[in-house]
């Protein structure tokens, strides 16, 4: 137990064979008292025999009810205790060593460290055996309850030529002594494996030992810039054999360690070792039944989704689907019922259509082990081209610079077939509205999504099914009652203002997604897709321009836009604020506690360019009085996630709160600091609420200071 075996004999025999009356009264420092704890130096020694070389010590810490303070890898957020010797007399080495942690969560965050009592023995080498020596500590630390609280005090002890022994104090440093984790020969453990994926997003560790395990927990150090989450342990082979797979929360890849594996079994079981590095993933023993939800379940949160789809309508977002709709009813304003009914059930099929492929998409992505969430897809500056391409092509359509036609003989075998040419326009505008319906999220989308994306794949199926239901309604609405159309304005002039007004509609969201593309992959993407598209276009709508030579040249300015765009995508450039602009401090979720353990509050928003709900909640609620007041406030902070582009820090940080999509607001502060989650529509109310609840410790420990 990294030499430790060898003392705690040694320590019991001289407890049992000192001399009567020579135990009582120990070398101890003065003690350190403030309101989070209790701090002294003992030893087991109350003097320096003649012969000695090494003395026995501990640093004893007596935590309050409800502190806490830190291991030597404290967790994603904390600070390890650290002591400073210099001050030393007659000293040549001390080594301090390490109990064995347990788990908690600060924060929202899993940590490890000591509540109660806990003593960190000390290994002590003197310079001259015999002489006298003096022990001086500075010692750092950081403890917490609701709120962290640095401490930093000195401690001093001298010891003179003696030969007591105190049993009290023997004993003491002997059982902590005992809780510092073995070595890997001790335990019996014969393999140790442990893998990183390539992304640094998770580790999976695999130990084999002689004893069977009970209900161990694991506590991974991969180097000073890494910090795991809450693992899921497994056993098989008799509790033999165990199995890890742990999150990893914040990594820095410049300060990967070999992985070294701290396993705790109970209060009386615990050793260290340094695990080989697997190729590739570790089998689980065994897999645990899935709990599936009952039907009841099912149906509620479909209903959710349902609910949600239905929301999507009506939020900001959505205005390019309104006009595609709006510019539909406008088309079929003359036509017969029951053409009506049949293309608007084909627009509820393209919305339908394109749910169910993300649903597929999304599963396979999960399958694969990737971050998946709801309107991720505005990440990826191919699919933004091809979205502002199909943009323009409409735009410029509506403004009547080109229409699109089929060959004669075509139009009149459709004719013939019963009109149904317009059918696959039907489908693609239901698909296409749905896909723009995407990039924001809205009440109860959420909490749908969240349920599917951690579920099985039927789950998924399920939720998306109701989404693509909740959001095709206004489609099967007119379906369902086509003579609702004998209520619109009956033709006229009016509709080429209708037509011209859409075409406007669709232009701003372009030009909008250009500039998303610019936060995505920077001004030159968005340069030579506005240049090849506006060659397309111009192509297709020169009317001598000859059939050889026009629609060649459209296709390849579209493809070009297309392709070459992503491929001059640029590093993100850092964000520069203006004098109006709140400022926000960038996001980092150890900052979180940080900023917290020092009594503020901070708000967290984590939003992107191409999320129109994050911009309304920004323009309406988060920009404007009272709120931005507050968030101006010395002991508020506003922290920013910008996940414009793919930032598997700020996925890891949605998934903790099943968060699957945006906008997420949360607020931390004394009062709070697991923080409290906003809805996904802030209101003024609610946000000024959260910062009051979760300032209330601060503002109550300010008081009781002016008192």
């Amino acid at each position: 137990m990294l030499g430790l075996r060898q003392i705690i004999p040694v320590l019991l025999l001289a407890v049992f064979c000192a001399p009567q009356g020579q135990g009582a009264m120990a070398a101890s420092s003065e003690e350190y008292q403030s309101t989070p704890l209790t701090a002294r130096l003992v030893t087991a020694q109350d003097g320096i025999p003649g012969d000695t070389r090494s003395l026995s010590a501990g640093l004893h810490l007596k935590l309050n009810e409800k502190w806490k303070t830190y291991w030597r890898s404290p967790g994603e957020v904390g600070i390890p205790p650290s002591v400073d010797w210099s001050g030393s007399e007659n000293v040549e080495d001390i080594e301090f060593l390490w109990p064995a942690p347990t788990r908690f969560t600060a924060f929202g965050i899993e940590n490890f460290g000591y509540t109660g009592n806990v003593v960190f023995p000390l290994r002590i080498t003197l310079k001259n055996s015999g002489a006298p020596a003096t022990l001086r500590a500075q010692v750092k630390l950081l403890v917490c309850s609701d709120i962290c609280v640095p401490e930093e005090f000195s401690l001093g002890l001298t010891l003179e030529n003696g030969t007591g022994i105190d049993q009290g104090a023997a004993e003491l440093i002997s059982t902590y002594a005992e809780r510092v984790p073995a070595d890997a020969d001790t335990e019996g453990v014969r393999v140790a494996e442990a893998f990183i994926d390539d992304d640094l997003k998770e580790l999976q560790v695999s130990i084999r030992v002689d004893a069977p395990l009970q209900s161990p927990d694991v506590f991974p150090e991969l180097g000073a810039g890494f910090a795991m989450g809450k693992p899921d342990i497994r056993l098989g082979e008799q509790n033999r054999l165990l199995w890890a797979r742990l999150p990893i929360l914040a990594a820095d890849p410049g300060s990967l360690e070999p992985p070294r594996i701290t396993v705790t079994d109970g209060p009386d079981r615990s050793f260290t070792v340094l695990a080989d590095r697997a190729t590739q993933d570790l089998p689980p023993p065994y897999r645990r039944a899935a709990t599936n939800p009952d039907t009841l379940d099912m149906v509620w949160i479909a209903a959710i989704a349902l609910l949600g789809g239905l929301v999507l309508n009506v939020m900001p977002c959505v205005l390019p689907v309104l006009s595609i709709k709006l510019s539909s009813l406008v088309r079929h304003s003359d036509i017969p019922r029951s053409r009506v009914r049949t293309g608007f059930l084909a627009s509820a099929a393209g919305a339908m259509g394109f749910m169910w492929g993300l649903a597929l998409v999304l599963w396979g992505l999960q399958r694969l082990g990737m971050s998946v969430g709801w309107g991720l897809q505005f990440q990826n500056p191919l699919f933004i081209s091809i979205m502002i391409m199909v943009l323009l092509i409409f735009s410029a359509n509506l403004f009547g610079a080109f229409e699109f036609s089929l060959p004669s003989g075509l139009q009149t075998r459709l004719a013939g077939a019963g009109g149904r040419e317009g059918y696959s326009a039907d489908f693609f505008t239901g698909m296409f509205g749905a896909v723009m319906a995407t990039p924001c999220s809205a009440p109860f989308l959420g909490t749908a999504v969240a349920f599917a994306l951690a579920g099985r794949g039927v789950d998924i199926l399920v939720v998306f099914t109701a989404l693509g239901l909740g959001l095709s309604a206004p489609y099967l609405a007119v379906a369902a009652f086509p003579g609702i159309i004998a209520f619109m304005p009956r033709p006229g002039r009016w509709m080429m203002a209708i037509k011209l007004g859409m075409g406007l509609l669709l232009l701003v969201t372009a030009l909008w997604l250009f500039r998303v593309l610019a936060g995505v992959a920077g001004e030159r993407a968005v340069w030579a897709v506005a240049v090849f598209a506006s060659v397309g276009i111009l192509a297709v709508s020169i009317p001598g321009l000859r059939l050889q030579l026009k629609w060649p040249l459209t296709a390849a300015s579209f493809v070009l836009a297309v392709v070459v765009g992503p491929y001059l995508q640029q590093p993100a450039a850092p964000q520069e604020g203006t004098k109006e602009a709140l400022s926000w401090v960038p996001f980092d979720r150890g900052e979180i506690a940080r900023r917290v353990s020092a009594g503020e509050v901070v708000f967290v928003d984590v939003t992107a360019d191409w999320c129109l709900t994050c911009k309304a909640n920004k323009a309406l609620v988060i920009e404007r009085d009272p709120v931005r007041t507050a968030l101006e406030a010395e002991s508020v902070t506003a922290m920013q996630a910008d996940w414009t582009r793919p930032d598997a820090r700020i996925a890891r940080y949605l998934e903790s709160y099943g968060r699957y999509g945006i906008p997420f607001n949360a607020v931390y502060g004394p009062a709070a600091p697991n923080g409290i989650v906003l809805s996904e529509l802030l209101t003024s109310a609610d946000v000024m609420d959260a910062l009051t609840r979760a300032g209330t410790a601060a503002l109550a420990q300010q008081g009781a200071g002016q008192d």
